[in-house]
């Protein structure tokens, strides 16, 4: 299978998000209501209208009235949880994270970090007066399949954080047994991921820092560590041929995975608690990994 991408399938993709097409589950009066007196709504509910919100970049508020508007259309008699109760719930939410992998997968994942807005003054005030304290940002950090974009962890942080201190973290959420590979930046260049990257037996591609020393020399007999054999092949080889020789290059599939989540999702998150956000971006991942990726040529 080579990486060329089928162009007639990619563009069929684009044209099928653009489309608008509801489907109502015949049982979506029965779960609405978590209370037989159709006083409080159910996780579900909630999750749904959240889902609506975050697709289409809808305010609270909004997404009340849009539901309301929507189940009018259609003669679905179901009341609308509140803006307010959207809010509330949001964060207390019992969501599942979509992945798809089969137990056949053999994975090459990727990963990397970005970081999403939350609130403070737009680029253009700080560019005239200068760094605000009042803004602030959230890292997401993400690990995506490179064959097909599919997003198979998730971690959402403070933007103190380092990307290698959450790195067990994010490759935890992936059966060990279908990794087959780790391709990360220059940011995951530490012990702790190349220990574990040894331990289980996966390879791992992590460009050593420049100006990095070999801490096990060729004399000893014990097996070569594998930084340290990237460090040889980087002096061999020069920065750049290494990369290619190791095909680092596909680590920019994490990128590509960010970008679609700022395209088409937004570079902002619009809750404000923590725990909320967190919510936010799961749900987000998992519009994500709905969406049909484009197939490749064979």
């Amino acid at each position: 299978m080579s990486d060329t991408i089928d162009w007639s399938e990619y563009n069929k993709t684009l044209i099928e998000r653009g489309k608008l097409s509801f489907w109502i589950s015949k049982d979506l009066k029965e779960i609405w209501y978590s209370a037989p007196d159709e006083t409080t709504y159910s996780d579900r509910a909630i999750e749904v209208l959240s889902v609506l919100r975050f697709k289409f970049g809808l305010k609270l508020r909004e997404v009340e009235g849009f539901a309301q508007s929507l189940f009018s259309w259609i003669g679905l008699d179901l009341k609308v949880p509140s803006y307010s109760t959207l809010c509330r719930r949001l964060g207390k939410l019992s969501l599942i994270f979509w992945q798809d992998i089969s137990p056949e997968d053999r994975l090459h994942v990727v990963v990397d970090s970005t970081g999403l807005k939350v609130y403070g003054e737009g680029e253009w005030k700080v560019r005239i007066h200068g760094y605000s304290k009042r803004r602030t940002w959230r890292k997401v950090h993400l690990a995506v399949d490179e064959k097909n974009n599919r997003i198979l962890g998730v971690v959402l942080t403070t933007n103190d954080f380092k990307d290698n201190e959450v790195f067990h973290q994010l490759i935890g959420q992936i059966e060990l047994k279908n990794i087959r590979q780790v391709t990360g930046d220059g940011a995951y260049d530490d012990k702790k991921c190349f220990a574990w990257a040894e331990a289980n037996k996966v390879k791992a591609v992590f460009p050593p820092r420049r100006g990095s020393k070999i801490q096990q020399h060729g004399n000893s007999k014990k097996k070569a560590k594998i930084r340290d054999i990237f460090i040889r092949g980087i002096s061999k080889f020069g920065r750049k041929g290494w990369k290619k020789r190791v095909k680092y290059h596909r680590r920019s599939i994490a990128e590509t995975a960010m970008y679609r989540l700022k395209t088409l999702l937004g570079d902002r998150l619009q809750s404000r608690k923590f725990v909320n956000q967190w919510a936010e971006v799961l749900i987000k991942v998992n519009i994500l990994n709905k969406m049909e990726t484009p197939r490749t040529c064979s």
